[in-house]
């Protein structure tokens, strides 16, 4: 990995966090933006969305910048700012989520294909079993070539599967009708405005933006692979920045399109009876073929993340070695086969009982906003020791608006599903003892506070253990 022709630059970085980010999600946003809020609320929704996302975005900038030692990822500010328990919990909680992640797309490539091909029956039989692990593992032997290969394939899927979303938007620009728009502005349904009813709308949307925005540290992941330092916090920004107005010209366009009760009723994809209603079934091929298209994309790279978290961490004694290995591609091997086996047996489970499994990636999404609301909180910590800096107080008020963010979008979350994700946490507590003890050769595996959170996260599990059981908390 020290050749610079295997180094990522600063558009394959660009498009490892638009890649990753633009996923499913874009194609259902304006029916799940609509289902609870009015077209007022969704742009106060945006408004505070990107002002919290840039704000995380500054972050990992300034945090790769200041710290260029810290190269595994979110989950090492964690690490760094916090003690090596916490940082592994970072790690845990976003390997799982990431690979538990990749599960849905494979189910949802299936249901997608549904659409030109019957037989596939929504992603819920043999044939779609079939054809998701050959593309698990096409990906998978994708990745063993290298990463800078991937990355460059993933680049070009980028591209491709953005084509279909720029038509989607130049055709709701031609349609978009201000009337329809300002119909119901505020969806008080005829009543005078009511502030707490607009906050209740401004939430529900938050819900919706918490998992489309999952991938913003695409770059960050990949530090270690840049061929210039700087370019990591460039493309993470630049990338968010994309994201933003593309997800916000889908979302609001489609409100001048069809009021908002019509577009709370539409099926899924959204977009594609959408783009139906104006241009007739065309409109719906275009946009089931970019689905299609996209979820590829976001497989790819959510494959790449998911080999890539533990190596990293493994490299610097927060994993088990057994991680670390490589090919002769600079390709984190190990890593790369052990996830995807995982993916492949969850596979099973979810085409036999799906219940299990909607269980899982319920928590596993959740898990992922820990190392977010972490690397906010080491912005705080780092920017407040850091006195010298002649910016101090912009990475001070950056961090503190991050960390904010973060965790409102973990309260918004659900703290039901909080609560779950502490089984997730409580689950790699055997995974750290082994590491510290025969890894790390440790004579002492927690410090008295991290004894103390770990003695709290397996009392927190067991009541949510007894609350699913019991009914008390429902998937």
């Amino acid at each position: 990995m020290n050749d610079s022709a295997k180094k990522l630059n600063l558009t394959e970085l660009i498009g490892l966090v638009i890649g990753s980010i633009i996923g499913g999600g874009i194609f259902n946003l304006m029916h799940d933006m609509a289902s609870q809020a009015g077209v007022g609320s969704v742009i106060v929704g945006w408004i505070i969305t990107a002002i919290g996302m840039l704000c995380l975005a500054f972050t990992f900038q300034n945090l790769t910048n200041k710290r260029p030692d810290l190269q595994a990822g979110i989950y090492s500010f964690a690490d760094a700012g916090f003690g090596h328990y916490i940082g592994f919990n970072s790690a845990w909680g976003y390997w799982l989520s990431v690979w538990l992640g990749n599960i849905s797309y494979a189910t949802l490539l299936m249901s997608s294909l549904t659409y030109f091909f019957p037989i596939f029956d929504n992603g819920h039989n043999l044939v779609s079993f079939i054809a998701a692990t050959i593309i698990l593992w096409g990906g998978h032997f994708l990745v063993l070539r290298g990463i800078h290969s991937a990355s460059f394939i993933n680049t070009i899927i980028t591209i491709i599967k953005l084509i279909p979303i720029f038509l989607f938007i130049v055709i709701m620009i031609t349609a978009f009708k201000l009337n329809v728009f300002t119909s119901d502005f505020w969806l008080m349904h005829g009543k005078p405005f009511n502030f707490s009813d607009m906050l209740g709308q401004v939430k529900s949307t938050m819900l919706v933006t918490v998992f489309v925005f999952s991938g913003i540290e695409g770059a960050v992941i990949f530090s270690g692979y840049a061929k210039k330092r700087k370019d990591i916090g460039r493309a993470t920004v630049l990338g968010i920045v994309a994201v933003t107005m593309i997800y916000m010209l889908v979302t609001l366009l489609s409100f001048g399109v069809m009021h908002q009760a019509q577009l709370s009723q539409l099926g899924q994809p959204a977009m594609a009876d959408l783009l139906q209603h104006v241009m007739g079934k065309w409109g719906a091929i275009i946009v089931n073929i970019g689905l299609i298209i996209a979820v590829l994309g976001a497989w790819l790279s959510w494959t790449m993340f998911a080999a890539e978290v533990p190596y990293e961490a493994a490299k610097v004694g927060s994993f088990p070695k057994f991680f670390a290995k490589e090919n002769k591609n600079g390709t984190p091997v190990n890593s790369l086969i052990f996830t995807n086996v995982l993916v492949e047996l969850f596979m099973v489970s979810f085409f036999l009982a799906s219940s299990a499994y909607n269980l899982f990636l319920s928590i596993s999404s959740s898990a992922v906003l820990i190392p977010y609301a972490f690397s906010a909180l080491y912005q705080v910590k780092y920017s407040y020791l850091d006195k010298g800096a002649s910016d101090r107080r912009r990475n001070l008020i950056l961090g503190i608006i991050a960390s904010a963010y973060s965790i409102w979008l973990i309260y918004a979350a659900g703290l039901n599903y909080i609560l779950l994700t502490t089984i997730l946490f409580a689950a790699g507590l055997p995974a750290y003892c082994y590491l510290q003890k025969v890894d790390n050769k440790k004579d002492r595996i927690f410090t008295k506070l991290e004894r103390l959170l770990a003695i709290a996260l397996v009392i927190l599990a067991v009541i949510a253990i007894h609350e699913l059981v019991t009914g008390g908390i429902t998937i």
